[in-house]
């Protein structure tokens, strides 16, 4: 899969989607669809993706299977097990509105950290080239200065570098693992990433069952694609247990890694019936929950950050006029 945390490579992604909606909505075909975009993606990169997965469609495979068969991984989970979900049911268009709305929303987002983080990151920057800039203008010694400023701020690039890399979902299990434990205890980031699985969770499994694959299949798919390592083995875990006799239900209350909410709403939807429905509504109750704690950590973050700047900066002013009255203090002693 490519790497997708820049706002502007997920709001290309987004608009994919929301053009194959909107095309397959209008009654044209997947190939058609496909051959559109082909021509005019939303960026040249979906071009050799897209052409693998046309020759796919022309050798018998369905949009989901040419998906799995490419050379190189595209797509998420997440995304084949819908568009998968949507193939099964017909209904290709509302597994793509939902792709194109989630993308969207993680645009948008992504853009807002962004913009909240463009003034603490000028004056991190500012505040790395203005410390060492008066022994650069005394002594002229440039790689010392160089050393200070770029030496400094290379490593805060790497740093920031490795943790995007580190956070997608192309690594395998072991490490996602890793790091869902690594951040689940962060304040808001632990729990809205918890709370977006659930909702990817359920998305999948309305879709899945709506297509009439049997409830252990749809969980396991749906729990492989949700993102969560965590889900994913208790799920699997449980199968022993269902095929058993245990229902879902009691498999999902037993497991001890779903909220409480999730384990009453399920038990009541396979009770009255009305699964798909609750599914529905806990999608769309995760996905608010899991929308705003990420909002409000990209609020949070940059003032933070902002904070840990001005600290900063009002030590290093406190040290240096502490150092001159010292210095000051000491030549009027020498004096007297």
């Amino acid at each position: 899969m490519s790497f997708l945390f820049l706002p502007s490579q997920l709001s290309r992604r987004a608009e994919f989607y929301q053009q194959l909606s909107q095309l397959t909505a209008a009654g044209v075909g997947l190939a058609g669809a496909l051959t559109h975009l082909h021509r005019s993606p939303p960026a040249r990169s979906y071009r050799q993706p897209l052409r693998q997965v046309l020759d796919g469609l022309t050798s018998g495979f369905t949009f989901s299977e040419a998906l799995r068969h490419l050379d190189k991984p595209w797509l998420p989970d997440f995304d084949v097990a819908l568009i998968q979900a949507g193939e099964y049911s017909g209904r290709l268009d509302g597994c793509f509105t939902l792709l194109g709305e989630y993308y969207a929303e993680r645009a948008r987002m992504a853009w807002q950290i962004v913009i909240d983080l463009a003034y603490p990151s000028f004056l991190l920057h500012f505040f790395i080239f203005i410390v060492p800039f008066p022994s650069f203008f005394i002594g002229g010694d440039w790689r010392l200065y160089v050393l200070r400023t770029v030496g400094v701020l290379v490593p805060i690039y790497c740093v920031v570098l490795v943790a995007m890399l580190s956070s997608q979902s192309r690594h395998g299990e072991r490490w996602r693992s890793f790091m869902e434990r690594l951040l689940h205890p962060v304040p808001l980031l632990g729990a809205g990433r918890r709370a977006l699985a659930l909702s990817r969770l359920a998305a999948a499994l309305e879709a899945l069952l709506s297509a009439g694959v049997t409830v252990v299949e749809a969980w396991e798919s749906a729990a492989a694609a949700c993102g969560s390592p965590a889900l994913a083995r208790a799920v699997r875990a449980w199968r022993p247990q269902v095929d058993g006799g245990v229902t879902p239900a009691e498999a999902v209350t037993a497991s001890g890694v779903f909220p409480s909410l999730f384990c009453g709403q399920y038990g009541t939807g396979e009770i009255s019936g009305q699964l798909e429905d609750t599914l529905k509504r806990l999608q769309r109750y995760y996905q608010d929950e899991g929308t705003r704690k990420m909002r409000a950590l990209s609020r949070w973050f940059p003032l933070f950050l902002y904070l840990a700047i001005v600290i900063m900066i009002a030590c290093y002013i406190v040290r240096f006029y502490t150092q001159q009255y010292q210095g000051f203090f000491k030549l009027l002693n020498l004096e007297q």
